[in-house]
């Protein structure tokens, strides 16, 4: 009966806890709180005993089906067994709790005695131990009342100030002073709640020094300080609080917004797409099929026109063999004829016999085989290169453009010098693109144009030709820089980085404003590149507008004895 008169115990002491509150000072009262369940704690050790002897130490609850392997120890069959599963390989069993080693496993038998007892303590009232899980772990909050292997923390009190699992909370919701106390949900923190100077519950908020007190700190150093209640403080952020939230949440719904537009302009790209890609397809089929049309037409006149041309030669080549053939059996006669012995015979037969018949014309006879077909060759050759010519000159008019898409509103363009240098970028020169007759210095900030020749190593990015040279940095996004110069001309510029680096024609040369000193204004994404020149105010100079496809590169192009550096921006 040891569990009935510890909670007997316990319920008398919270009802002291009631009376004695309503006299205490807070601070008393906290550390009487505290020193009482430890009361409690020691009338329940009787009952901790009797669970500690009939609990398994594997699976930390109540023993079932109870067995003692020979060294002592109890535990659960079932754990015990599962415990010795993954020592079968080794053939070597040992007890989870003296590591006493058995090289042949014992026979488990149920330990009925043991196994009466715990049904009998169930009976009176015995509960299973908490279940291990229940058990505060390093990154848990424990409760500050448990002894020994402490309880994982239910809640946490700030008026207290202390953390209690739900047995020790129970007085929280019993006793009617500690309804009152503020309970939140477990948290290490608790500390920072109380007065490092006056170890007191801070419940007021100065203002005028933005900071968290006691009552002796309002009364002392906060003394004729703006303070409140830190309730009353919280009311007031808690409202700003709801007031940031609820633009927050307007600005996540325009941007779901933003992003559901986005979602539809690529469902109709895709779509756009689609069909582009089935409508071409036809198109290149019936300009395909078209070109095999024509390609079969040609075929047909070619052999058309074959035909007619061997059948003409065969027929011509008939005649000629029959030609040959009369010929041979002319001369045959001829032959005989100028035998004749007889004069009179001879003179009466050769009339008939010399007779010879009209030759065939054989004018027409000229062996050029491609003549015939040079005429087809030369029209198939024609369409090839106008095919070409098309394909070559005028694909820019069907090739795919890139569409605009600028949902999100863009952000506004700086005015002042104060508004440019927010966007104020660090620029060095790149050696490696540098004419030969330019001497880099300053940490490549700084280039002259000398007569003296360099020795830079060959290099492909290198301008051959003219004296320029890019930045070693790309710029994309938003960017502002500063060029100074000294002397007659430098031509500013941005520049892709496939850029020709030699000859002389004008896709390799710069071009640029000019000015003693010119501020350079990128905003990739907007396809903005403006010029100014910078003093006291800024003057624009030269403003680009398109679409930028690359990063770009920062250029100068400098003269003879001039002088060009790359401003440091503050």
């Amino acid at each position: 009966m040891q569990y009935k008169s510890c909670q007997a115990a316990f319920s008398i002491e919270s009802h002291v806890v009631q009376i004695r509150s309503q006299t205490c000072s807070a601070s008393q009262e906290v550390k009487l709180r505290q020193s009482l369940p430890l009361r409690a704690e020691m009338a329940q050790k009787g009952d901790q005993l009797d669970r500690k002897t009939i609990s398994c130490s594997i699976c930390l609850d109540l023993l079932k089906d109870p067995v003692t392997i020979p060294c002592g120890h109890s535990y659960c069959m079932s754990c015990i067994k599962t415990h010795w599963y993954g020592e079968d390989q080794r053939k070597i069993y040992s007890c989870p709790q003296c590591r006493k080693t058995f090289t042949t496993k014992p026979v488990l038998v149920k330990n009925t005695m043991l196994a009466d007892l715990v049904e009998q303590l169930k009976k009176t009232g015995l509960q299973a131990a908490p279940a291990d899980h229940c058990y505060a772990g390093p990154e848990d909050v424990a409760c500050d009342v448990c002894t020994g292997r402490k309880l994982r923390a239910f809640k946490s009190c700030l008026t207290c100030p202390a953390s209690y699992c739900e047995n020790h909370l129970q007085p929280h919701y019993d006793a009617v002073p500690l309804k009152k106390h503020k309970l939140v949900d477990p948290t290490k923190k608790l500390q920072e709640n109380i007065c490092s100077l006056h170890d007191e519950v801070m419940k007021i908020f100065c203002r005028s020094d933005q900071q968290s007190i006691c009552y002796l700190c309002s009364v002392e150093d906060h003394k004729g300080h703006d303070t409140v209640s830190a309730a009353a403080e919280r009311t007031e952020r808690q409202r700003e609080l709801e007031v940031s939230r609820l633009k927050i949440q307007q600005r996540i719904q325009d941007r779901e917004k933003d992003v559901k537009l986005l979602q539809q302009e690529v469902e109709a790209v895709s779509r756009s797409a689609d069909k582009t890609v089935e409508d071409s397809e036809k198109i290149f089929t019936e300009l395909i099929r078209l070109l095999q049309k024509r390609s079969s037409d040609v075929k047909q006149q070619i052999r058309s026109q074959q035909e007619t041309e061997v059948s003409r030669v065969e027929e011509l080549q008939e005649k000629l063999q029959q030609e040959i053939t009369e010929l041979k059996r002319k001369d045959t006669e001829l032959k005989q004829l100028s035998h004749t012995e007889d004069h009179i015979q001879f003179l009466h037969n050769y009339p008939s016999v010399s007779q010879l018949s009209e030759p065939t014309d054989s004018s027409s006879i000229n062996i050029h085989p491609l003549r015939y077909f040079e005429d087809v060759t030369a029209a198939v050759s024609e369409l090839r290169d106008k095919l070409q010519d098309i394909l070559r000159g005028e694909w820019t008019n069907i090739s795919v453009t890139e569409p605009e898409i600028d949902v999100l509103p863009s952000e506004p363009q700086p005015k002042t010098r104060a508004e440019f240098l927010n966007y104020s970028c660090e620029i060095t020169l790149d050696p490696n693109t540098a004419y030969t007759h330019l001497l880099l210095s300053e940490g490549n900030r700084k280039v002259e144009a000398i007569n003296q020749k360099q020795s830079y190593t060959s290099h492909p990015d290198r301008f051959t030709d003219y004296w320029q040279v890019l930045s070693r940095e790309s710029l994309t996004g938003r960017c502002y820089w500063e060029v100074e110069r000294k002397g007659r001309e430098v031509r500013i510029a941005v520049a892709y980085k496939n850029i020709s680096r030699a000859g002389w024609s004008d896709e390799c040369v710069f071009g640029g404003p000019h000015s003693s000193r010119v501020g350079v204004y990128l905003d990739h994404r907007a396809g903005i590149l403006s010029f100014y020149s910078v003093s006291e105010t800024m003057t624009l100079l030269h403003r680009v507008q398109t679409t930028f496809t690359q990063p770009l590169y920062a250029g100068l192009y400098l003269f003879s004895g001039v002088i060009a550096e790359l401003c440091k921006l503050k």
